[in-house]
């Protein structure tokens, strides 16, 4: 997909997607582990990280 390091630290780095809605959201690991981020569409709680193709 990306070729060179900046592009995909851009397109992959601190994204999740929301398991219900599956809205991008853009945080920290830290902040997502720790329960501290909701899903801004429907206020869910159950992130993933955004997948590498």
């Amino acid at each position: 997909m990306a070729k060179f390091p900046e592009a995909e630290l851009r397109l992959l780095k601190n994204i999740f997607v929301c398991k219900k809605c599956k809205a991008k959201i853009r945080a920290t690991n830290l902040k997502v582990l720790a329960g501290k981020v909701r899903c801004r569409k429907c206020s869910g709680k159950a992130l993933r990280p955004v997948r590498r193709k």
